[in-house]
C-alpha cells in the first residue's frame, strides 16, 4: 500500500451557493448552504486515502468543536493522526461562495494551522516506515513544510508542494521541493505574469529551471501541463464534464497524483489519474463531500 504523509492544513468549509455572487455593497439571496470538512492538506489526505493510500496527517486543530470534529473525520476515514496536535483557540475556517457554473471565491482564516511546529513535523517524518511521498501547501507556515520536506528527503521520500494560496516561495522551502503543482493563479504569482494569460511552454520551462524541480500546472477545464526532465512540455486535456462546484478540485488532483506517484506509477500515468478524479469531483457540490467512494474510484480508474 502506498504510504503518504501530508503536512498541511485543516479547515471547516462554510459554503454558500448563489446564482450569482454579489457586487460590492450588494446583497443577494443564495440558493443553499452547507458545512463540510476542508483545508487543502486535509482534502488531499482524504483523496489519497479514498484511492487506497496509507495516509498520515501532520496538522494542528483548535480547541473548539471544529477541531474535535476534524479529528473524528480523519479517524472515520482511516487516516492516522498520531502527529495531529490540538492547540488553544479556533480551528481554521474557510467561508466559500459558489456561483452557478461552479466557480468559487474563498477566504481562509488559518487559525490553529499557524501554530504548527517544525520540530513536530520533523519528528513525524522520522516516525515509522519511510513515506513514499510527502505533500505540503501554503496554508501553514512555509518554515514547517521546509523542515518536514528536508527530513523526508533524507529518508528517500519524494516531496510535492502545492503552493496555494498564491504567495512567494521562500528559498529554504524551494530547495527541498521535488514537484511543484500550482494552478494558473499560483503560477502567475510565482512567475510574475498575468493569471489571465494561458502559460506558454517557454514560461513553464523557465520556471521549472528557476525553481529547480519538476513542474506540473493545473489549468482547470483545459487540463494540465507537465514539464518533463528534458524540458519538454506535455499538455494533458481534462475530460468534459458538467461542473457544479469546482471547490476542492485542485486538492483532488494533488491527492490523486501523490497516491499514484507513491504507488510507483509513471509521471504521465499519475497526471492522468489526477485529472480523472479532479474532473469527477466538480460534478458534485462540496469539497470532501464531492469526493466519491473507494469503489467508485476503482471503477473510474480501471482503464488507466
Amino acid at each position: 500500500m502506498p504510504r503518504v504523509m501530508i503536512v498541511g492544513s485543516t479547515m471547516m468549509d462554510l459554503v454558500a451557493y448563489a446564482d450569482r455572487l454579489p457586487e460590492a455593497g450588494e446583497t443577494v439571496v443564495g440558493t443553499s448552504f452547507q458545512t463540510g470538512f476542508g483545508g487543502k492538506g486535509a482534502n488531499q489526505a482524504v483523496m489519497a486515502r479514498l484511492l487506497g493510500a496509507d495516509v498520515s496527517m501532520v496538522c494542528c486543530v483548535g480547541s473548539d468543536g471544529y477541531g474535535a470534529e476534524t479529528l473524528q473525520n480523519f479517524a472515520d476515514r482511516g487516516i492516522d493522526t498520531t502527529w495531529a496536535r490540538r492547540v488553544p483557540g479556533a480551528s481554521g475556517v474557510a467561508p466559500i461562495w459558489v456561483e452557478a457554473g461552479g466557480q468559487n471565491r474563498i477566504i481562509i482564516l488559518p487559525g490553529a494551522n499557524l501554530a504548527m511546529d517544525p520540530d513536530v513535523a520533523i519528528a513525524a517524518m522520522n516516525d515509522g516506515p519511510a513515506p513514499g511521498v510527502v505533500a505540503g501547501q501554503f496554508e501553514i507556515p512555509q518554515s514547517v513544510t521546509a523542515a518536514a520536506f528536508a527530513a523526508a528527503r533524507r529518508r528517500g521520500a519524494v516531496t510535492v508542494l502545492n503552493p496555494a494560496p498564491a504567495a512567494p516561495l521562500e528559498p529554504a522551502l524551494a530547495a527541498e521541493v521535488d514537484w511543484l503543482i500550482p494552478n494558473e493563479v499560483e503560477l502567475a504569482a510565482l512567475a510574475g505574469t498575468d493569471p489571465d494569460d494561458l502559460p506558454g511552454d517557454d514560461l513553464l520551462r523557465s520556471l521549472a529551471e528557476r525553481v529547480g524541480c519538476r513542474l506540473l500546472v493545473t489549468l482547470g477545464e483545459a487540463g494540465s501541463a507537465l514539464v518533463g526532465t528534458d524540458g519538454a512540455v506535455q499538455r494533458i486535456p481534462a475530460p468534459t464534464v458538467d461542473a457544479v462546484d469546482t471547490t476542492g478540485a485542485g486538492d483532488a488532483f494533488v491527492g490523486g497524483f501523490i497516491w499514484a506517484l507513491a504507488g510507483g506509477r509513471s509521471d504521465t500515468d499519475a497526471v492522468g489519474i489526477a485529472t480523472t478524479v479532479a474532473a469527477d469531483s466538480v460534478t458534485r457540490p462540496g469539497t470532501q463531500l464531492s469526493f466519491a467512494t473507494p469503489e467508485a474510484y476503482e471503477r473510474l480508474l480501471a482503464d488507466l
